[in-house]
């Protein structure tokens, strides 16, 4: 019976590199290692899932803070509107009161 081997995160992270600069198959780089091609290239796409989700959450964030300054600017138009329409109604109740 064979003993399953543990291997460090930061082994996991070099091995996959290892394979994404190299050029070398995930045979070669699973056979200088001593890691099966399996194994390596589970690593590789786990690392390539969670290289998908890193994208999609800057990209929510970036949409996020976009969203933030829109709704800031949008508060500041709707706040001058509120100051205009209340500096035109006083404006005209003042030229109603003069004609009366």
């Amino acid at each position: 019976m064979s003993q399953r081997k543990n291997y460090t995160d930061e082994f996991r992270q070099e091995a996959v590199r290892l394979l994404q600069v190299s050029g070398k198959s995930a045979r070669q780089i699973g056979r200088e290692l001593g890691v099966p091609q399996s194994v390596l290239s589970r690593w590789k796409k786990q690392a390539d899932a969670s290289e998908t989700v890193s994208d999609e959450d800057q990209s929510k964030n970036e949409e996020l803070c976009q969203l933030r300054r829109e709704n800031a600017r949008l508060r500041m138009e709707r706040d001058i509107l509120k100051k205009a329409t209340a500096f035109f109604a006083k404006e005209s109740f003042v030229h109603r009161a003069g004609r009366a």
